[in-house]
């Protein structure tokens, strides 16, 4: 089978490399345009465009799909299909009656759940216990596509959004050929989604990580796990902004939420209901670290309060 591969991000990656070790022909993989990256503000390659150019795959970054040069670009590759997992992009009606198999998404929920930019940080957030991938045929809509085929995987309830995103990245890779053998040969019936099950996961927004410590621990534990790595759950101490990165939802309180009421060896803050201990944190212009670490080296008691 021709494919032309769509993606951009590291969660994408093992799905080309499945695709370009196997015995179809990835003519060419389309990602977004490189970007300025990090302290120097250097532009990077996508984690996708470097993948591909390891397997000397051309590699196409168009600023838009839906003018005529990327379009015929598209053409003149001749796909039988097209493979998009996180590419970024909306892809026109011109683009998505091209391939004769059509253009095969694998998203990382459980459709029609989670539906949207942010599936995997937005399950987390949920509290959900089971996740997974779904490949699907798409359509013009948001992840609204007849679904092909879902693999599901309990969530730890400690596990974070990005330990989470790896683990179903391979999912998605490990699935991908049989998906496209069995559209290629017809024993894959495509199946339309329930809409009244339909749940959008939105884009995330820097303020979706401020703490509210009046809401129950386990809510901030969901928030602290669920948005990694962007925008981070955060909060204040010291007139200072402060990462939160790792948690554990405790039983016991008795302070006002916010309070601090150990701090120490431990470090453990009540809330709404119930109460955080802090394991990993990162202060304004520091490193990640212990929390313990932390509050060695800054004056914090017993009784002051996060926010």
């Amino acid at each position: 089978m021709r494919i032309v591969f769509m993606g951009t991000p590291e969660f994408a990656v093992p799905c080309l490399r499945i695709l370009a070790g196997g015995g179809d022909e990835v003519a060419a993989v389309f990602s977004q345009p490189d970007r300025p990256k990090g302290r120097g503000y250097k532009t990077v390659p996508t984690p996708v465009k470097a993948a591909a150019l390891e397997y000397s795959i051309p590699v196409c970054q168009p600023g838009t799909l839906r003018d005529g040069e990327a379009q015929g670009l598209l053409s003149d590759y001749a796909p039988e299909v097209i493979v998009v997992v996180a590419y970024g992009r909306i892809l026109p009606p011109s683009i998505l009656g091209l391939p004769k198999y059509g253009c095969v998404n694998l998203h990382a929920s459980l459709l029609p759940k989670f539906r949207g930019a942010s599936p995997v940080q937005s399950a987390v957030l949920a509290g959900e216990y089971r996740t997974g991938v779904t490949a699907m045929l798409m359509n013009e809509g948001m992840d609204t596509g007849d679904i092909l085929e879902t693999r599901e995987t309990p969530i730890d309830k400690d596990e974070t959004a990005i330990e989470l995103a790896e683990r179903l990245s391979l999912m998605g890779a490990e699935m991908i050929i049989p998906v496209l053998r069995g559209l290629s040969g017809g024993s894959i019936i495509p199946k339309k989604q329930e809409e009244a099950l339909a749940i959008y996961a939105p884009m995330l927004k820097k303020e979706m990580g401020r703490v509210d410590w009046s809401r129950p621990a386990l809510d901030i534990h969901n928030q602290i796990r669920g948005l990694q790595p962007w925008p981070a759950a955060y909060t204040s101490v010291s007139g200072k902004t402060l990462k939160l990165w790792r948690s554990r939802v405790l039983d016991d309180a008795g302070g006002l939420p916010g309070e601090i009421l150990r701090a120490g060896e431990r470090m453990i803050v009540s809330a709404g209901q119930g109460a955080i201990e802090l394991l990993e944190v990162q202060l304004e212009g520091s490193k990640r670290m212990p929390a313990a670490a932390m509050l060695r080296g800054l004056r914090i008691r017993e009784g002051d309060f996060l926010g």
